[in-house]
């Protein structure tokens, strides 16, 4: 009876998706969808490895002559760009949610000041999958590996700027996975209350959150509560 109620109650979820569509998204210490959500995060979730490592490269160059300076930096990145299919890896802008960086498209990403007079810098991200037989380590060696190989431009430099972090692809996606998860596990909390004790999930209408869980691994996750009720 109880097992029917929690099915019930976790049939519609689908409906409730945040539109992320396709889109990718990075993972940091932790990210959340909305600012007045609770900051306790569930301990059931979804745990998965992550899609692609991702590295922060960030571009410099300080050729006094500001047309030639910013044309020797941008053409450092159309190299990266170039050289990137080869190298296994892909080039990507976004703070939160990433889009790749194409020969139509590279000009797009500002050139900012650098802490040197008559230098400037852009930043982008080098992506390596991850999968059986690639781990966090290894995609972070082939990014390394692609960094030196870049061909430079003039007086441009071409370094990796900041920790590996990760990314996930459509998040939304795993929304059926996880309410079998919290499913799952209200049942077995259920069981262990016995017969004068049931249990409610409210909460399942909120969109999909993630956080880091491990090296690699990402906890995908709907900020639910369990909550007990008496059955009289």
């Amino acid at each position: 009876m109880l097992a029917a109620g929690v099915a019930g109650m976790l049939l519609p979820v689908g409906t409730f998706a945040q539109d992320t569509g396709s889109q990718e998204i990075m993972v940091t210490a932790q990210r959340r969808q909305a600012e007045d959500y609770s900051s306790e995060m569930p301990a059931v979730g979804l745990r998965r490895t992550a899609d692609f490592a991702v590295q922060e490269v960030t571009i410099t160059g300080d050729t006094r002559d500001e047309i030639q300076r910013q044309n020797e930096i941008y053409q450092m990145l159309a190299n990266a760009i170039t050289a990137a299919p080869r190298a296994g890896v892909q080039i990507a802008s976004g703070d939160e949610t990433l889009q790749l960086v194409s020969m139509q498209n590279y000009r797009n990403i500002p050139l900012e000041k650098d802490s040197r007079p008559d230098s400037q810098k852009l930043s982008f991200l080098v992506k390596a999958a991850l999968g059986p037989g690639t781990s966090a380590q290894a995609a972070q060696s082939k990014i390394a590996s692609f960094v030196k190989t870049v061909k430079p431009v003039g007086r441009a430099l071409m370094d990796a700027t900041d920790d590996l972090t990760f990314s996930v692809v459509a998040p939304d996606q795993y929304r059926s996975a996880i309410a079998e998860v919290i499913a799952a596990d209200a049942k077995t909390m259920a069981a262990k209350l016995g017969d004068g004790y049931g249990v409610q999930i409210e909460g399942l209408n909120r969109p999909v959150e993630w956080a880091r869980s491990g090296v690699s691994d990402v906890l995908l996750y709907i900020p639910y509560k369990l909550v007990i009720v008496p059955k009289h």
